[in-house]
C-alpha cells in the first residue's frame, strides 16, 4: 500500500515538510512503519497551489528516495497547500500517470487502499463515470478511476455525499461479481481552499490515518523544523503515519468517518457509503 501526507496552512517549503521531519515521507518511502508494506518505491508525487488557476503536479516513477529533481525542488516550492504520495503499487503498471495525486481541474485527490478485485469490476466502474469526464482519464488504477467516479457524483458540490456514493457503487459492484470486502482506503480531496480526509474499510480494519490538531504539539515534537515556529495556529498536516512520535500531537481519524478542514478548523463526521442508482 502506500502513504501520503496532506498540508494546509501559512505558506512553507515544500523541503521543510517531504525531507526534515525525523519520520518523513521521504523516510518512509523506505521505513514504513504502519503500512502494508514498509517499502514504498513504486513511484510518488506531489501537487501544489501557487500562481496558477490550476494546482501544478510533479510526478515521476523513480523512488522518492532517489529522486535528484524532487530534492531540487523541493527547495524552491513554497505553498499554503501541499499533496504528497509515495506509492506502492497494487497491480497495476508503474508508470507516471498511476502516481498520485491525481488532478481534474482545480481538484487534487490521493488514495491508500485497493479495490479489491479491480480488474473484475473495472468494466462496471468506468461505465459509470460521466462520458464527459472519461477522456481525461490518463492511468489505469483503481485510485484514479474512485477520483473519476466521485467528480461523476458531484464533488465540487457535495464532496462526503459524493465520496460516500462513489465507494457504495464499489460495494455494490463488488456484491453483484461476488468480490467480499472490496474497499481499502484512505482518501484524501482538496479545491485549494479546504481538504477532506476520508478512512473506510468495508470489512473495517482501515489503513492508518492521522491528523493534528494543535500545531504547538508539532512544533514540540519537531524541534527539528525550525520553519514550524513561524507557522499560524490553523496549521494543520494529515499523515498515513506519524512523522514522529504520536504523544500529544496526533490524532487518529476513527474508522467510517471523514473530516473537514477549512480555515484552520476540523469537523469529523460518519462516513458511510451508500448507492442509489
Amino acid at each position: 500500500m502506500c502513504r501520503w501526507m496532506a498540508y494546509c496552512g501559512d505558506p512553507i517549503l515544500a523541503e521543510e515538510l517531504l525531507f526534515r521531519p525525523v519520520h518523513s515521507l521521504i523516510d518512509q518511502s523506505l521505513h514504513s512503519h504502519l503500512g502494508e508494506t514498509t517499502t514504498n518505491g513504486d513511484g510518488f508525487g506531489i501537487g501544489w497551489y501557487g500562481e496558477g488557476e490550476e494546482p501544478a503536479v510533479f510526478k515521476s516513477i523513480e523512488p522518492a528516495w532517489n529522486d535528484r529533481n524532487l530534492r531540487e525542488i523541493a527547495g524552491q516550492i513554497r505553498t499554503p497547500l501541499l499533496f504528497a504520495h509515495i506509492r506502492s503499487s497494487t497491480g497495476t503498471p508503474v508508470q507516471r500517470s498511476n502516481c498520485h495525486p491525481f488532478r481534474y481541474g482545480r481538484w487534487l485527490w490521493m488514495h491508500n487502499g485497493a479495490v479489491e478485485g479491480f480488474p473484475r469490476l473495472r468494466r462496471d466502474l468506468a461505465m459509470a463515470v460521466d462520458p464527459s469526464l472519461y477522456p481525461a482519464i490518463e492511468g489505469s488504477t483503481d485510485s484514479e478511476l474512485l477520483f473519476f467516479l466521485a467528480l461523476t457524483f458531484g464533488l465540487a458540490d457535495d464532496p462526503p455525499r459524493a465520496v460516500a456514493r462513489a465507494a457504495g457503487l464499489v460495494e455494490e459492484t463488488a456484491r453483484r461479481h461476488d468480490v467480499p470486502h472490496p474497499l481499502q482506503m484512505t482518501v484524501a480531496t482538496t479545491d485549494g481552499e479546504s481538504v477532506w480526509m476520508f478512512r473506510h474499510a468495508s470489512a473495517g480494519r482501515a489503513r492508518s490515518l492521522f491528523y493534528s490538531t494543535d500545531i504547538s504539539q508539532v512544533r514540540r515534537l519537531h524541534p527539528e523544523l525550525e520553519s514550524l515556529r513561524r507557522l499560524g495556529a490553523g496549521t494543520r498536516f494529515v499523515v498515513s503515519e506519524p512523522l514522529r512520535d504520536l504523544t500529544g500531537a496526533w490524532n487518529e481519524l476513527p474508522e467510517s468517518s471523514h473530516g473537514l478542514i477549512r480555515g484552520g478548523e476540523i469537523e469529523i463526521h460518519a462516513f458511510l457509503p451508500f448507492w442509489e442508482s
